[in-house]
This record gives structure tokens, sequence and C-alpha cells, in this order.
């Protein structure tokens, strides 16, 4: 075990950590994703907790298009001797999508996608059917859910409650200031490794606790070979497919770090991934240019092995998938500008270039395939870039688009266009 901070080795800390949260605490629940990390901590939980004769809860929220290992990982943990209660969390939530353009967000569990569910509704979850939470709602943010459990938690005891999270600080720059910044936070008895949540600026009774956030890569590992723990089997599988253990990541597939390991998860775990295909829109895409600039939205470029053309041809393919509707109106659009470019300065078809000099086209002067793909790559629903206007006909075909596929053009989506963003505002109230 490396040495941190202290003349102890990381593991002793932990023990001790934990043995002063379960004395100070009656009611403590840990907040577990099936990681490394949260499944680490819940074990070292228990054998302090057996060993003072505690018991705890535990917090595990479900997003539905998982690696089937790390669910299998969650039922070993859900035998653990000291655990109470164990809220599986099913619900319908809002989850980052940074694998589309058209779709930035999409619902787990959700009652209209059910015959899309990568998994059936696990057994023993609260879900729609048996919510207790009167303060849920659908399409609810993960980040939202997490402070009002907390805060739900708290008065269901009505005294003082701990969290316990299993963050790292050296994973990254956010999760080293939420340790750090000691004199900007209050804390339990002065424990850096303590933080009192906030609601709305107003502190509430429930104290977030860091048990492992001092430990490394190799700390976790190698607490799981001393202590001989249980841990999710797709770690090892990423290991064996080439992917370092400083690497790996697994939370929701589909968020902004995760993205970049998006392709091992057809590698791993084919039987899921063909059905996550049809459950998330943008998935394939991510799996195809996860290690290429064509996930951003603002600085995005075509994959190399893609002419222009070619490229355009596959985001209009690849709209028409989950909106045909709009997909046409694109189409049309396109059409109506190649005409025009036919009949001004009779370019065919087959004679429009992959590219023009840059200077004309951001000036609006030149035809080519790539300022063709680029207006459709950054949702440019009026097509300004093609040097369309705006028109009484676009506005009333993106209000009835937003109304069809409100899961696909609602305020989430991302677009520099301030008209078309007023539009989907005014639409999605």
């Amino acid at each position: 075990m490396a040495k941190r901070y202290l003349e102890e080795n990381v593991l002793d800390a932990t023990f001790k950590r934990l043995e002063i949260i379960f004395e100070n605490f009656d009611n403590i629940y840990f907040s577990l994703s099936g990681g490394k990390d949260s499944s680490v901590m819940v074990q070292l939980a228990n054998m302090v907790a057996k060993k003072m004769n505690k018991k705890f809860d535990v917090l595990f929220i479900d997003l539905e298009a998982q690696y089937k290992h790390t669910i299998q990982h969650i039922e070993e943990l859900k035998t653990l001797s000291q655990i109470r209660d164990f809220y599986h969390i099913a619900l319908p939530m809002a989850l980052r999508n940074a694998v589309s353009v058209l779709q930035p967000k999409w619902i787990c569990w959700e009652e209209e996608s059910k015959h899309l569910w990568v998994r059936d509704m696990p057994k023993d979850s609260i879900n729609v059917n048996n919510c207790p939470f009167d303060w849920f709602k659908k399409g609810m943010e993960f980040e939202d859910f997490i402070v009002l459990f907390a805060s739900w938690y708290q008065q269901k005891y009505k005294e003082k409650v701990a969290c316990g999270i299993g963050i790292r600080t050296d994973e990254s720059l956010n999760r080293f200031r939420t340790i750090a910044f000691q004199d900007k936070k209050l804390t339990f008895e002065n424990h850096n490794w303590t933080t009192k949540l906030k609601i709305n600026e107003k502190h509430i009774d429930v104290y977030n606790f860091y048990p492992i956030y001092d430990w490394s890569t190799q700390d976790i590992w190698g607490a799981v070979s001393k202590l001989d723990l249980k841990f999710n089997y797709i770690y090892e599988l990423m290991y064996k497919n080439g992917v370092s253990i400083f690497e790996q990541r697994l939370c929701q597939p589909y968020g902004d770090d995760q993205r970049n390991g998006l392709n091992q998860f057809k590698a791993l775990e084919y039987d899921t991934w063909t059905k996550v295909l049809n459950r998330v829109n943008g998935v394939n895409f991510g799996n195809i240019y996860c290690k290429t600039t064509a996930l951003g939205n603002i600085k995005s470029s075509k994959p190399e092995f893609m002419t222009w053309q070619e490229y355009t041809v596959f985001l209009l393919e690849s709209i028409g998938i989950y909106n045909r509707d709009l997909m046409l109106h694109y189409y049309r659009k396109i059409k109506k500008f190649m005409l025009w470019y036919k009949k001004k300065y009779n370019v065919d078809f087959e004679d429009i270039p992959e590219t023009a000099e840059c200077k004309l086209e951001n000036q609006k002067k030149a035809i080519s395939w790539r300022r063709i793909a680029r207006a459709v790559e950054k949702n440019d629903f009026y097509l300004r870039r093609l040097s369309f206007a705006q028109t009484k006909t676009d506005d009333n075909e993106l209000k009835r688009l937003i109304h069809k596929w409100d899961n696909l053009l609602n305020k989430s989506t991302k677009t520099d266009d301030k008209t078309l963003q007023k539009i989907i505002q005014e639409q999605s109230k």
C-alpha cells in the first residue's frame, strides 16, 4: 500500500476514517456504482461495520444500459453481511449522451421505450411502480437525484447522516478540489475528508465523506489482492483487451469521459452491445469514431477515410435512423441549394468540389461538400451556412418537429443558432 500524507498506509488510514464515521453516525449510506473504487469502499466498510456491530445502507442507481458484469457484481455486493437497506434505483432519469449531436441526453428505464430496454427491470428495484419519492420527476438529472435523495434520507431518520463516496483525488482536478479546499466548506469535526452538503446554498444535516480519497489505482487493486475482495470482472476483460488499469472507466458509457472507451463495449460484451445499439442514439457512431474528433460538436471533422461527400451522406443517414422528418428537411434544403448553384453558376451535382477555399466557404461564396457537411453537423436547422434565411415555413416545420420528436429536439439540444435555441426553448415550456 502506497503512503500518502500520513505516517501510515492508506488502507490503515481508511479503516480509521470508517471507524470515526461508524462511531459518530447511526445512519450511514454508501453511494455505489459497481466500479472498482466504490466497490472497494463498500467492502472495507462492511469489514469495519461487522467488527463494530453496525449496519449501513447502500444507494445504487441503475443506468439500464450497463455491462452485465457490473450488474452481476452489484448482486454479489448485495449479500454483504452488514447491509441494512439496499436502494436499487431504476427510475427514468436523464443521462448524458456525448456521442450524438441530436440526442444529448437519453432517459433510462423509460416506460415508452420498454421494448428497447437493454435489460428487464430488476425485481428488487425502486421503479415507477413503487417509487417512494414524491419529489421525483421523470427525466430528472442524475446529479439532482443524488442530492435530493440525501435530503430525503436525512428527513427519514430525523438526525445527522453520512454518505460515503468512493472518489479519489488523483483521478481528476474536480475531485481534488472537492477534498482540498477545506476553507471553503464545512466539515465534520474538522476532518478534511468530509464535506457538509448544501442544497440551494443552505447546509443540511448530511455529511459526505471520502474514505479512499488519497488512494491510487495501484492501491485499489492492491487491496483487492491483499484482502481477497470481490471485484467487477469487466475490469479483467478490459485489461485483457489492452486497456491499462489507469484508463479503465465504468459509469455510464456515453458520458464525456467514458465515451473514449466506448469501442470496448462491443469487444467485451457483444450481446449487450447489440441491445445498446438500438437503445441510445449515436452509440454506433461513438463506437466507430470514439478516438477521433468527430464526437465534438464545435470542432468536429470527418474521419480521414471518408470524403466530405460520403461524410454528408453518412450524417444524413444517421439522422434518418432516428428522425426521418429531420433528415428529409435537410435533404430538401440541400437539394434546393445545389439547384441554385446549377442555375446560377452551372455547377452540376457531380462537379461539386470536396472543398473550396476556406475564406470563400466562410463568406458563403463557394459551394463544397465540406460546407454542406458542416451545416448538417452543427445542427444548423435553417442551414444558414448554405445562405438560407429563416422563413415562416421553416419555423412551422421546426415547431412540428419539436412536438413530434421531443426526445431529439428539446431544450437540451446543442446548437449555436440563437433563433433555433429560442424557438426550442419556447416550444419546450
